[in-house]
């Protein structure tokens, strides 16, 4: 963007980096400009480690995982050879064990590391800024700090949005925070929201017992391809999940333990309330004007290719930027603002980053949707294959979900895949690797791919551009 600086030389001395944060987008900028000779300060308000770690993908996969062990004890395709019993769940015991987990692994990739860097020194405190090269730290043990720095990262994360409904302010619902450190399965859960965090915990609580009614302000999962979301809202149903498409709350209440909620389709009683309505940056707070940094409508700060804000020295990175908001995409930002603050030029290019929802059957993509191309001017030619199409799938008595490529209309060239499958997350990373090639379709179905596979499915899908698959035998090239 042409209002954002170009990356000043190099001072002599060693670079000092301050850096607001310490979730992924904070440690591998840290841990990338020691290597190339910086010291770093990092400023850290709260808990080591940030989302991820502690209240984002690692307790909610375990929590997940759990859940999904519980489904296949009380059902599963073999039923009819191998008896079900409905298991019965401790939640305090999975819940000491999800935070061992959590603890171990911020000590071992966070804590650990940082106190045997002599060239990090970590400060505990709310930083904000004074101007564009100096910070004022407000110590958590008292007292203040200014600390003067050379460029500057901010990797403040996100935080639950909360929706302007009345009364909601004035119960006690959950965020994804409080529903992942619950002791207890509540027999009612309502849902408030339809994207990532909302679809993945509710069903996993439905998976541990509770009765689940989702909210879903139009559809489940609306920003991707509709046949993702009709597929999920199926998926859901046949487990007993309510899925109430559009529908909203215009009031909450909580009277006697008892969650009231008024809807423009009667009434919802609930025992617990989650509210996954999306996140944002956490941004307030840190003066940003004092320092000419500009942000976005909804506080996210404007970054270029090179992580560099609109002010000298200050970079960006993760979910307070305006990147998509996956931990790998902040961890691959920090590590390239590391670079370009020590001399270098690195851009972060995601135009092949795959997304995965930890749902199941889960959903994954990578690159463009049809829709998405469209909106480029791009004419595009895709196929879908139903997984009744895949053996493994067939072979596994489970055939939920659908493989979809999007591809250039003229050259065949892949654009996109959308998938959701059981264990969709681990074959999309192939999808990403052949996008990256620039791979025709035609090229995915002439690879060689191991017979009985998830991901054998690409390559039958890619197969239908040209042939009926369904003419086919088993392991046909």
């Amino acid at each position: 963007m042409s209002d954002c600086c170009v990356n000043p030389g190099i001072p002599t001395r060693a670079t000092h980096i301050a850096i607001i944060g310490s979730g992924a987008a904070a440690m591998a900028c840290a841990l990338k400009a020691v290597e190339r000779g910086a010291r770093v300060t990092l400023i850290e308000r709260g808990t080591i480690g940030g989302t991820c770690v502690n209240v984002g993908c690692v307790p909610s996969k375990i929590f997940i995982r759990a859940a999904h062990i519980a489904h296949l004890r009380r059902e599963s395709p073999y039923d009819a050879g191998l008896s079900a019993a409905p298991p019965r769940v401790d939640r305090a015991a999975l819940l000491a064990q999800q935070r061992a987990r959590v603890e171990e692994l911020r000590q071992a990739k966070y804590e650990g590391i940082l106190e045997a860097n002599p060239m990090i020194e970590v400060l505990r405190g709310e930083a904000c800024f004074r101007d564009a090269l100096t910070l004022i730290v407000k110590l958590a043990d008292g007292g203040e700090r200014a600390v003067a720095f050379d460029r500057c990262l901010i990797a403040t994360g996100a935080r639950a949005a909360i929706p302007p409904i009345p009364g909601l302010a004035q119960t006690p619902w959950w965020t994804s925070t409080q529903a992942l450190e619950s002791d207890a399965i509540p027999a009612r859960l309502a849902v408030i929201g339809a994207s990532v965090v909302a679809v993945e915990l509710a069903q996993a609580y439905a998976r541990l017992g509770s009765r689940v009614t989702m909210l879903a302000r139009t559809t489940l999962l609306s920003g991707e391809d509709p046949a993702i979301g009709e597929t999920l809202t199926a998926a859901f149903r046949a487990e007993g999940i309510e899925v109430r498409q559009h529908t909203q709350a215009s009031q909450v209440a909580h009277d006697n333990g008892e969650f009231v909620l008024t809807t423009n389709h009667g009434t919802l009683r609930a025992d617990r309330l989650l509210v996954a309505t999306g996140r944002l940056p956490y941004t307030s707070g840190l003066m940003l004007d004092a320092a000419g940094v500009k942000a976005d409508g909804k506080g996210a700060i404007v970054i270029d290719d090179h992580l560099r804000t609109s002010a000298a020295h200050i970079y960006a990175a993760g979910d307070c930027a305006d990147q998509p908001q996956f931990v790998y995409v902040a961890a691959a930002a920090g590590t390239r603002a590391a670079i370009n603050m020590t001399g270098g030029e690195a851009t972060l290019d995601l135009t092949a980053m795959p997304a995965v929802i930890f749902t199941d059957p889960q959903v994954a993509s990578v690159g463009l949707s049809e829709t998405e191309a469209h909106r480029q001017g791009i004419e595009t030619d895709s196929r879908s294959l139903g997984l009744d199409n895949v053996p493994r799938a067939l072979a596994n008595f489970d055939t939920r979900g659908f493989i979809k490529l999007v591809a250039e209309a003229d050259t065949g060239r892949l654009l996109g895949v959308q998938a959701v499958a059981p264990e969709a997350g681990e074959l999309i990373q192939t999808a990403a690797l052949a996008l990256k090639a620039n791979m025709t379709v035609q090229d995915l179905a002439d690879m060689l791919f191991p017979y009985l596979t998830m991901v054998e499915g690409l390559k039958l899908c890619a197969q239908t551009f040209a042939r009926d698959v369904k003419q086919l035998s088993c392991c046909a090239g």
